[in-house]
This record gives structure tokens, C-alpha cells and sequence, in this order.
């Protein structure tokens, strides 16, 4: 399993561009095998990555994720293409569809039928980012384009997936999944075994599942976990996460933390890579009482990253 570090997320961290860079460098020098950055109302992530690759020579570079609505499929694919050579093809893109609390209600786009929308938007995505001609005549889209950006190779695709469609349209059209607060009971039981059936059936090849963790090393688990519930409270109120939540049998988003002491933690990040998880994207928040807590997570981490989970 891979480890990779997410940066950008607004826990416990901030900053101007530069320091935004330094991140990045600084994860690289660890030993972390990527570093995933999500695209909220920030810094645009797709940019940030495409700069992040010109101080940085090894690290894999992945959105986490880029919501689909707000931007078409042919623009996306410039961006996407213009980071993939801005990193010398380290960049990994990934989508999702976002909820309808900010499509709808902030953006004002029509959500109606995401499962639709998506697919279209694979159908029209994929092949540019081949470098092929489009023809696409859908209900949402209507394309007929080609795009080409000199040196640069065609970028992987994840889909955030967490519901068992969407979960096999990531199987039959993308690289693999992208999944956030799902805990190792419903990435075991749901999540993994739906999206390797799905790339079965479609010929693919066996997809990368990506997960991302609320994560802390520290021996005040109750101060954690209240953290933790602090810091992610808005999860679990956005319906599609409650769902996986409830999968699990987690009252919060504290409930799938990853949180403990050095050997605790380890067991844990070991069982999902045991259970099928490619990519581990590890979420570090600050806890109270511990200042030290983020640095000694990040080390562990970055033991694990080099060692080879």
C-alpha cells in the first residue's frame, strides 16, 4: 500500500503559496509516497499540484477530489493535462461529484441525476485525456473537441465513489475510487469487492482504491477523538458520508478515526492495506493536550512510506 499525505485540507494548516510548497517538499524529503490535495474554496487544486511538481521530483501528485459540475470536461481535461506535464506524469486526477448542498444550493447547477452526469462526463474526460477526437452527443454534454498539450502523458483518473453505483461506474470507466470517511468494515464488505467486480466485468485492470483517514499518534485517545468529532462534525451531516457512516456502524466521523498509540495505529494502517486498500491518504488534526501529536504521526507515516506497507 502506498502512503500518501493529504495537504491542504485547512486542519491544522495554513499558509501562503509558498508555505503551501514547502509542504510538499517537505513530505517528498519524508519518504511519503504522494500527497493528495482536496479542492474546496481555496487554493485551486489542480494548479497548487502543477506548481507543487516544479519543487518536487518524486512525489505522486493527486487531487482529492476536483468536483465535476463547475467545470466542463474539456477544461478540466487542459488543466489536467497542462499538471501532468508540469510533473513530468506524476499527476493523478481526481473527481467527484461533490453534494447537493454545494451544487445546488451554493452553485446553483442542477444535481438531479449525478450517476448520469458522471458517466457522460467519464465518456467525454477519458478520451481527451488520451489525446483522441471527442464526438459526444449526450443529454449534458454535447462536445466535439480534441485536446493537446505538448509533453504531456495521459494522467490516471479516480472517481470519489462511496454508493455501490457509483462505486461500479469507478470500476467500469476510471483508475480506481477515491473514498473519505468510509471505515475498514465497509471498504472490506463494500466498497473493494464492488469496484474489482465492476473492472472485472469491463476488462480493466484491478482499480486503485484510495482512502482517506481522520489519523493521530497519541496516548490521549479522548481528547483525540473529541477532536476529531470537532474538526469533521460537517461530514457527517452531508448525506452520502452518513451513509457509509452508517455502514459501519459509526455514530461520527470520530468513530472511523484512526487513533491510539505507535503500535495501535500501525496495526490498523496495515489491516486496510491487508484488506485491499492501495493508497493511504492520511488526514492529520491537531489534539489538544498533545502538541506533538502531528509530528509523531507524520513520522510513523513516513516510517511505514519507506519500510513498505
Amino acid at each position: 500500500m502506498r502512503i500518501g499525505l493529504g495537504i491542504g485540507a485547512g486542519v491544522g494548516e495554513g499558509g501562503d503559496l509558498g508555505q503551501m510548497l514547502s509542504a510538499f517538499e517537505r513530505a517528498e524529503a519524508a519518504g511519503f509516497h504522494a500527497a493528495w490535495m482536496p479542492n474546496i474554496f481555496g487554493f485551486d487544486a489542480v494548479t497548487m499540484l502543477a506548481l507543487a511538481g516544479r519543487v518536487t521530483s518524486t512525489l505522486e501528485l493527486g487531487t482529492f477530489v476536483v468536483p465535476t459540475y463547475p467545470r466542463h470536461p474539456v477544461a478540466l481535461a487542459q488543466q489536467a493535462l497542462t499538471a501532468a506535464a508540469a510533473t513530468h506524469g506524476r499527476f493523478t486526477l481526481g473527481i467527484g461529484l461533490s453534494h447537493k448542498v454545494v451544487i445546488e444550493n451554493m452553485l446553483g447547477l442542477d444535481y438531479s441525476k449525478p450517476l448520469r452526469h458522471m458517466r457522460e462526463y467519464l465518456s467525454v474526460l477519458t478520451p481527451l485525456l488520451d489525446g483522441e477526437q471527442v464526438r459526444h452527443r449526450g443529454v449534458d454534454y454535447r462536445v466535439a473537441a480534441r485536446v493537446s498539450v505538448p509533453g504531456a502523458s495521459r494522467p490516471a483518473v479516480i472517481v470519489a465513489a462511496l454508493g455501490p453505483q457509483m462505486l461500479r461506474l469507478a470500476g467500469q470507466m476510471a483508475d480506481g475510487t477515491a473514498t473519505w470517511m468510509g471505515g475498514p468494515t465497509y471498504l472490506r464488505e463494500t466498497a473493494i469487492p464492488t469496484i474489482r467486480a465492476a473492472a472485472a466485468a469491463a476488462g480493466r485492470p484491478g482499480p486503485r482504491v484510495v482512502s482517506g483517514f481522520p489519523i493521530a499518534v497519541t496516548s490521549r485517545t479522548d481528547e483525540a477523538k473529541e477532536a476529531a468529532a470537532k474538526v469533521f462534525a460537517n461530514y457527517g451531516a452531508l448525506p452520502s458520508y452518513r451513509a457509509v457512516l452508517d455502514i459501519e456502524g459509526a455514530p461520527g466521523p470520530a468513530d472511523i478515526a484512526i487513533i491510539g498509540s505507535q503500535a495501535e495505529v500501525e496495526a490498523r494502517v496495515r489491516q486496510l492495506a491487508a484488506d485491499g486498500v492501495t493508497d493511504f491518504n492520511a488526514s492529520l488534526f491537531p489534539v489538544e493536550g498533545d502538541a506533538a501529536a502531528s509530528q509523531r504521526t507524520f513520522e510513523l507515516l513516513a516510517g511505514l512510506a519507506k519500510a513498505g506497507v
